[in-house]
């Protein structure tokens, strides 16, 4: 008897962490027209192009939470085989998927009285929530216990640093983050907005970049000016279908700190739905978010 990982997709984990970390994930969907997607099908190579073609001609997706049904695929089946679960989840301050996967859990508590069901909500996004995992599975191969990762994932996750960039400013409009009029006018001045995560799991605008490379910059500045012994840390970024962006930005961590592990991977349609493409996103420890 022993115990599992399990996130969902939004943790943006590249198809070859979560072969190695042995970790399963619970998909999330998107609809493009009268179709629905999941963001991840377990043995299917990741593939996004085509829906980031549709995202580029400004077509709506719309996005769903994680329902019982998508959690009914992953989690009892780990339980029927006599392990425990730990779920570590989107964060509650971008989506209610974290609530629905808790509700599920007690259901399955009572279903399976004599196994454990843990849910942690990271208060990360990304490749941000993905780097709690990455912890996560670290200390499980130390020999910590379900109940110690959850506690540290808990104590932790604000250290999890999310610094971002938009590229098109269309897709903060239609979330409503963003005025038309500011939109039309930061589009003609090139203006890139600069995100993070905070400490109450939530997305805020902290401030601006005139042009593409001073927001690219800010990133990497970002890892320096709050991250903790970098060298030695794994940096993790993704892209909102911008691969040379992302390794750019590889390339500047290495060179400028030392950095000897760069994880990048695509945004997932669910989180790019609302971010668009050209997005960027670097993820570290820190000092604070």
């Amino acid at each position: 008897m022993g115990f599992k990982i399990v996130t969902d997709s939004c943790a943006n984990l590249t198809d070859k962490q979560i072969k190695e970390y042995g970790v399963e994930v619970i998909s999330l969907k998107y609809r493009i027209g009268d179709k629905d997607y999941d963001s991840y099908i377990k043995g299917e190579k990741t593939d996004f192009a085509e829906t980031y073609r549709l995202l580029r001609e400004k077509a709506v997706i719309t996005t769903s939470l994680a329902s019982r049904g998508d959690c009914d695929k992953v989690i009892p089946q780990i339980l029927e085989g006599g392990d425990d679960v730990l779920v570590l989840c989107f964060s509650s301050g971008l989506s209610g998927t974290c609530q629905n996967i808790k509700l599920a859990a007690e259901d399955y508590q009572e279903l399976y009285p004599e196994r454990k069901v843990l849910v942690v909500d990271t208060l990360c996004a990304s490749l941000g929530q993905g780097m709690a995992v990455h912890y996560a599975v670290k200390l499980k191969n130390e020999g910590k216990s379900m109940e110690e990762i959850a506690e540290w994932v808990e104590q932790n996750r604000l250290s999890i640093c999310h610094t971002f960039t938009i590229d098109d400013l269309f897709f903060l409009k239609r979330g409503g983050r963003l005025s038309g009029t500011s939109a039309v006018f930061g589009t003609l001045l090139g203006i890139k907005p600069l995100l993070h995560v905070a400490n109450d799991g939530k997305l805020y605008v902290t401030g601006k970049a005139r042009g593409r490379a001073a927001a690219m910059e800010h990133l990497i500045a970002s890892i320096g000016e709050k991250g903790i012994d970098v060298a030695n840390q794994d940096i993790f970024i993704v892209h909102g279908d911008c691969e040379q962006d992302a390794k750019f930005i590889e390339a500047e961590v290495k060179k400028r700190y030392g950095v000897k592990n760069v994880v990048y991977n695509m945004i997932d349609p669910v989180i790019a739905a609302h971010a668009g493409p050209g997005t960027l996103a670097v993820f570290f420890i820190g000092k604070e978010r």
